[in-house]
């Protein structure tokens, strides 16, 4: 990787960080359809083996694209392909979660007239 590619290098980091609040989830559940009981029905969910309504991994998940997409690169566009996710333990109303990402490499190549496509 050039020392700097489209203004990032390695070493840089990004982070996104949010405490989760009911809004959140109901939000997440509206937009996504994503409506298991499991995190919007206390009742429900004070049966099941978390004892507690708990946040889709999903949206925790995408505070990476957030972390990203917005704070790598400032004023570049900044787009992710894929990601590998494991959930270690749930994430519960009134959790913070912080999301890191690092550069540890990349390319840059011409894809047309005036465009590049960088891989970090």
């Amino acid at each position: 990787m050039a020392e700097t590619l489209l203004g990032v290098k390695v070493g840089d980091r990004a982070e996104f960080e949010r405490t989760i609040s009911v809004e959140d989830i109901a939000r997440f559940a509206e937009v996504t359809g994503d409506t298991n009981p499991l995190h919007q029905d206390a009742d429900y969910a004070a049966k099941t083996r978390f004892g507690e309504c708990i946040a889709h991994g999903m949206l925790s998940a995408g505070f990476i694209s957030a972390a990203l997409g917005t704070r790598l690169a400032p004023g570049c566009c900044v787009v992710y392909l894929s990601q590998s996710l494991r959930f270690l333990r749930p994430v519960r109303i009134g959790d913070t979660i912080k999301a890191v990402a690092e550069v540890k490499g990349g390319s840059c190549r011409p894809v047309g007239p005036g465009f590049r496509v960088a891989g970090v």
